[in-house]
């Protein structure tokens, strides 16, 4: 069960992510770090446990406001060893690849046409299906078919993220079901152990956190519980 911390990039800073309503999103206050700067909350992540993968929004490219390509570099090169999942809104797609392994958010697709292209050119993206509480946000019910999935599928819940709700077991079963050949990694809604010991049951590859890692109730003994499990 791989664990993966996430950081919502905004405006040069990491920023709490909650329910999807981004225009909200504040700088990220943490006991895990002294400040917002990116470098400070990936140093305190790593402090937490030395995370192989990171996930990481761009938040600015993602709503067509700029994008953190630059600083998106510069933790790679300061961690090269850091494999980094990037969601960039699809802008600067190939700079993206040669630094992370790209994210392609199902929001931001325009086709299934673009998706089948960028899954020929780029080595190994990794797709977000991007749902909302009316549904999935894609060009038309991608989550549907699976044979036009990657290995690697996020199950993205944005109005569980940061809402203490639980993650949305029911939609990660059916998808499941639906692809049992496919790594299915949940985001959103995942607050403790206990919920990332549900999702393994059910066969979750992994899980992304964020608020459980800062409000302290996933930590060093809750993973290797879960390691020497």
């Amino acid at each position: 069960m791989k664990l993966i911390p996430v950081i919502d990039l905004k405006g040069g800073q990491v920023v709490a992510a909650r329910m999807g309503d981004r225009s909200a999103y504040a700088p990220l206050v943490s006991p895990l770090c002294t400040s917002s700067r990116p470098d400070a909350v990936v140093s305190g992540l790593l402090r937490l446990h030395p995370f192989d993968t990171l996930y990481i929004a761009d938040l600015d490219a993602i709503c067509g406001n700029g994008s953190h390509l630059a600083l998106i570099d510069a933790l790679h090169r300061r961690w090269p060893e850091l494999v980094l999942w990037v969601d960039s809104g699809l802008t600067d797609i190939e700079a993206v690849a040669a630094a992370a392994r790209p994210v392609l958010g199902s929001e931001s697709l325009a086709s299934i046409a673009e998706l089948t292209g960028l899954r020929r050119d780029l080595l190994a993206p990794v797709l977000s299906l991007d749902f909302r509480e009316t549904g999935l946000v894609a060009p038309t019910r991608l989550d549907l078919e699976p044979s036009l999935w990657p290995e690697d599928v996020i199950v993205m819940t944005l109005s569980r993220v940061g809402a203490d709700t639980g993650p949305d077991l029911g939609l990660l079963d059916r998808l499941k079901r639906g692809a049992p050949g496919k790594r299915l990694y949940a985001a959103g809604g995942v607050r403790d152990l206990a919920d990332v010991r549900s999702l393994r049951k059910m066969g979750a590859a992994g899980a992304l956190l964020s608020t459980a890692l800062h409000r302290g109730r996933i930590g060093p003994r809750e993973i290797l519980t879960l390691e020497t499990a």
